[in-house]
């Protein structure tokens, strides 16, 4: 089976597509709150799954990590206007310390092409 790496870098792939699963990066966005930063990553998501030939209808997983555990309502709204809510994927969700102090949420997927 072959291997597809879309926008490759020094340090790690946006996306890898094996087979038919896609794998994302971690997901990190823009702006200084969970909404915003949630809003912003969850684009880059859409972005990175079209690219694969996926959408957010064939996540299979998604792993949510938060630098703090009560942002969790927040980040949840932005999550549920966001989902497709026929096609809600396997989730986790954990508080963790982040790459830097400036993120505040981050989403790693896991989709069916």
């Amino acid at each position: 089976m072959s291997i597809k790496r879309i926008e490759p870098g020094k340090r790690m792939s946006g996306a890898v597509v094996h087979g038919n699963t896609v794998y994302l990066a971690g997901q990190v966005g823009e702006g200084t709150s969970v909404t915003e930063q949630s809003k912003s990553a969850l684009a880059e998501v859409d972005r990175l799954l079209a690219a694969a030939g996926s959408d957010k209808s064939k996540i299979l997983q998604t792993i949510i990590y938060l630098s703090d555990m009560s942002t969790f309502g927040e980040m949840n709204a932005v999550w549920e206007g966001w989902i497709d809510p026929a096609n809600p994927p396997a989730r986790a969700t954990s508080e963790a310390a982040l790459a830097t102090p400036d993120y505040k949420v981050e989403f790693i997927v896991t989709a069916a092409i």
